[in-house]
């Protein structure tokens, strides 16, 4: 397992919260907590904006992936609108974590919750030639569920 180092910074907001932070050996994903002044309620169908009050310095070549909670999603039927969301090598601004109400009761975020995961991923870029012909596979162009037709 490779390791890399990130610079980050909390706002006034975050002061006094954990900063992100794998919950196990084997996790991919730090937890990462809303840094809300006061409760916010997402009503069912409501999306919001929840603040997390850091800055991260991501080193050129790595994206960090921010992916919703199982454990909200079965327990609350809370989500992600932009799932995952991409913050870019270059961003420096706060993280914010744009949730949804799936469920059928108003839900409740706290501060200091853990609302979301970041996972810290290499990118490739890609160079694209454009051709005239792809190569044929036995798929073809079946798409939107054609292999479990078969």
């Amino acid at each position: 397992m490779r390791i890399i180092k990130i610079k980050i910074k909390q706002d006034p907001r975050a002061k006094g919260l954990p900063l992100p932070e794998y919950a196990s050996p084997g996790a991919s994903g730090m937890d990462v907590r809303a840094a809300v002044e006061e409760p916010i309620t997402l009503m069912p169908g409501q999306i919001k904006l929840i603040p997390t009050g850091i800055c991260i310095a991501l080193p050129e070549g790595y994206e960090a992936q921010i992916r919703p909670r199982s454990g909200l999603a079965f327990r609350h039927g809370i989500g992600m609108v932009n799932s995952p969301g991409t913050i870019d090598s270059d961003y420096r601004g706060e993280i914010g974590i744009v949730l949804i109400n799936w469920g059928d009761r108003p839900f409740v975020v706290q501060r200091g919750d853990r609302i979301a995961q970041m996972v810290i991923s290499k990118v490739y870029r890609a160079a694209l030639e454009e051709v005239e012909e792809l190569s044929p596979t036995v798929r073809g162009k079946g798409g939107f569920g054609h292999t479990g037709t078969r």
